[in-house]
């Protein structure tokens, strides 16, 4: 097994998780829906001014969720690109939706609003588009085609996104509901986790219920029935507030851990734009009216072979660099529902070509000299 001197991630400490751990451990109360886990809730609604946030065990628990929240049926069709994590559309494959995949955008890697239109059919009950990166998609554009077809649903997909903007406006927030991850490769990270975030004010006793099995556990522990019930669908999607205690120190420092990966993001931007340049490399593009968390730094190389080789280049200098999604469009299960080559032909083109560099909140300034070097040495 290869050993790396610079990983493509290391989750950081940002402050009292091992203080707030020992603390949720020494309390005895360590299950779902705890202290910790209703302080993570408080802060991210207040944060970003949603009407609900709900801790879940990951992002794709959240997304899961929404499926059931928006009652997607056998028949459906949910939208969503075909660059993307698997979770994305599994959400709503697992209620018998058929997924329509749409093409990204050749410079956000985002889905192309510009082909949204076409893709609606009457049987349409979701829109999901995904900021990849954490650079958001076109929002005005998504919204304004989902009213204009009767108010479709938006899910945002916000896994990569937590703290970005649009316009001016956060992620995550323009959606009916939006899902994030707190994963151990996000800025924000509890090892695995993630939240339902609920715009919709309609959706939120029936989100409660569902993450409580199916019952209104919440209900009664707000004092509003004397005994709670088994009253619709559901499952067990609480984190452990061991979780929640480590989730609750990165969040109340996220400012800073965003600022520090501010740092590697810029300096990646900065120092191989000459470089790029002169190789026939693509750097991330990020509009102006977008304000990102740093996510992730990408290069587009100019084909898949050279990207191969930049991975087995930097792999001998002991860094490890990492492609990203395959077309869902052309996996088996997307061929089943009748994806074909061609469809996608952005995400055909990139997919092949995508490689990510390392980044995260305790990278040194050495480790991004090292990575930097090795870079410009690739030929």
């Amino acid at each position: 097994m290869t050993t790396y001197d610079i990983p493509f991630n290391r989750a950081t400490l940002a402050g009292n998780e091992q203080e707030y751990v020992l603390d949720a451990i020494n309390s005895g109360r360590i299950s779902g829906d705890g202290p910790f886990s209703k302080r993570c809730e408080a802060l991210l609604m207040d944060a970003l001014g949603v009407e609900r946030v709900l801790l879940t065990t990951s992002c794709t628990d959240a997304l899961e969720m929404t499926g059931l929240l928006l009652d997607i049926q056998p028949g459906d069709e949910v939208i969503c690109p075909s660059f993307t994590f698997v979770s994305t559309i599994n959400a709503y494959i697992l209620r018998g939706a058929r997924p329509v995949f749409v093409d990204v955008r050749p410079d956000t890697l985002n889905l192309d609003e510009k082909l949204l239109e076409q893709a609606i059919t009457p049987r349409t009950k979701a829109i999901v588009p995904v900021h990849y990166g954490g650079v958001a998609c076109e929002m005005d554009a998504i919204c304004g085609i989902a009213k204009k077809h009767g108010d479709i649903p938006i899910v945002e997909d916000n896994a990569h996104g937590l703290f970005g903007k649009y316009r001016g406006r956060l992620l995550g927030t323009f959606g009916s509901l939006a899902t994030q991850s707190f994963h151990e490769t996000k800025n924000i990270t509890s090892g695995e986790g993630g939240a339902l975030l609920i715009n919709d004010p309609r959706l939120v006793e029936r989100a409660e219920i569902i993450r409580e099995k199916g019952t209104d556990r919440s209900r009664f522990i707000r004092g509003q029935v004397d005994k709670y019930t088994w009253v619709d669908i559901g499952s067990s999607h609480l984190p452990s507030d061991i979780l929640a205690a480590y989730l609750l120190a990165q969040l109340e420092n996220w400012p800073e851990v965003q600022r520090k990966r501010g740092i590697v993001w810029n300096g990646y931007a900065e120092r191989l734009t000459v470089w790029a340049a002169r190789e026939g490399v693509t750097l991330p593009f990020v509009p102006e009216y977008c304000e990102q968390p740093f996510h992730l730094f990408y290069l587009l190389l100019k084909s898949e072979e050279e990207r191969n080789r930049f991975i087995a280049h930097m792999a001998d200098d002991g860094i490890l660099t990492v492609f990203h999604y395959l077309p869902l469009h052309l996996s088996p299960m997307g061929e089943h529902f009748g994806g074909r080559v061609g469809d996608c032909p952005v995400t055909e083109d990139i997919s092949g070509r995508l490689v990510r560099l390392p980044l995260y909140a305790g990278m040194t300034q050495e480790d991004l000299d090292r990575v930097i070097e090795s870079i410009e040495a690739f030929s």
